[in-house]
């Protein structure tokens, strides 16, 4: 369990610095609330984005993606309604993206799936 741990982490460290490199503003990361945790908050130009990232090293259970099913979609919803109430940004445009990142020996790839809801 600790590696995977691990792994997750890894992969959130790359998809920050992958956003970073393209111009986002990082605001917040492991933002936890009862109703969920959000991996990544970050802003893109006039959008609050919320960011679910995904990390996997072979594809025996799916794609990562495949992971972000209804009822994560509805926890990450949920998490994000609180936030957004919590921090009073009621009326941002917001957008919720998939982060994917693959590891595989030394080398990793990033998929970004952007407005998945």
């Amino acid at each position: 369990m600790y590696l995977k741990h691990e792994i997750g982490k890894l992969g959130e460290d790359l998809a920050t610095e992958y956003l970073k490199n393209k111009g986002y503003k990082i605001i917040e990361r492991n933002f936890v609330a009862k109703q969920g945790e959000i991996d990544i908050v970050a802003q893109d130009k006039k959008e609050l984005v919320f960011i679910e990232v995904k990390t996997r090293t072979n594809n025996l259970y799916g794609k990562p993606i495949d992971a972000v099913n209804q009822v994560k979609q509805k926890h990450l919803i949920s998490a994000v309604k609180y936030y957004l109430y919590s921090k009073k940004l009621e009326n941002e445009f917001i957008r919720l993206d998939v982060i994917e990142v693959y590891f595989q020996n030394k080398f990793y790839k990033i998929n970004h799936i952007k407005q998945i809801i």
